[in-house]
């Protein structure tokens, strides 16, 4: 299924359409846990703007993971948790409990596989946790989660998370969920503002050459849906608009 594009005039348009339809996803599944993956950077406040005023949602269902985290104390300005929790999980009923956070006194290695142990022990058998909902952001360069342009972990496919020692962001002690979670997931959203993005985004959804890590997310059964505003998606809508072929449409969230 094509990726859906949702181009919104403005941050504040772009945040309450997210809301919504995260709300929306969470409302429709009937299981006993909605699984979601967060990520950080500008993701947790844009997320919370919207999501805080949508109406009815039932956060003791929630359990949170992270699809990147760095390896550094919950407190750390650095820590995606603490830019979650300060945003979000502060002001909602998640419990405490249901938020699976790094284990900052390990090394990014033995961090990585103890939070694949957390991962098992809410998502019991042998294929790739399948979340509900995985939430991403897309820097600059095209990269989301901690997985970078060029990077040997882009070739990951035997772990669900793993780790990085050397990202070209700091810190550089990192840990990331893979592609084979990412893209098990039931609905994938992405979230990405700001003229800098635009033309890695274009190259993202296929209109421009290239390739980036945000592109290799490709969700094998579930749906793909980017929240964009109009500075972030100008060259994508530009290039649809001259290509021969029907560019992507944004689609009912399933």
């Amino acid at each position: 299924m094509p990726a859906a594009v949702r181009s919104f005039a403005s941050g504040a348009e772009l945040c309450a359409g997210l809301g919504a339809a995260v709300a929306e996803v969470a409302a429709r599944c009937t299981a006993d846990k909605f699984a979601v993956a967060l990520s950080g950077g500008s993701l947790p406040v844009l997320l919370a703007s919207g999501l805080l005023a949508a109406e009815g949602v039932d956060y003791s269902r929630w359990h949170v993971f992270f699809a990147d985290e760095r390896v550094v104390p919950l407190d750390d300005a650095d820590s995606n948790f603490r830019a979650c929790d300060e945003a979000l999980f502060s002001k909602v009923g998640i419990p405490r409990e249901h938020v699976y956070c790094v284990d900052a006194s390990l090394s990014a290695e033995e961090a990585a596989a103890a939070y694949t142990a957390q991962l098992r022990a809410v998502f019991p058998g042998d294929g790739p946790p399948a979340f509900d909902l995985v939430l991403l952001g897309m820097g600059p360069d095209g990269h989301t989660a901690s997985l970078f342009p060029d990077h040997p972990l882009l070739q990951v496919t035997d772990r669900w998370v793993a780790h990085i020692e050397d990202s070209p962001k700091p810190p550089p002690q990192r840990i990331t969920l893979t592609y084979p979670v990412l893209n098990a997931a039931a609905q994938v959203f992405f979230v990405c503002t700001g003229a800098s993005k635009s033309p890695n985004l274009a190259v993202a959804l296929g209109v421009a050459d290239g390739c980036v890590p945000a592109g290799g997310v490709q969700p094998s059964s579930g749906n793909l849906v980017w929240f964009v505003d109009d500075d972030a998606s100008e060259e994508y809508r530009a290039k649809s608009a001259s290509a021969p072929a029907t560019p992507a449409t944004p689609a009912e969230v399933a």
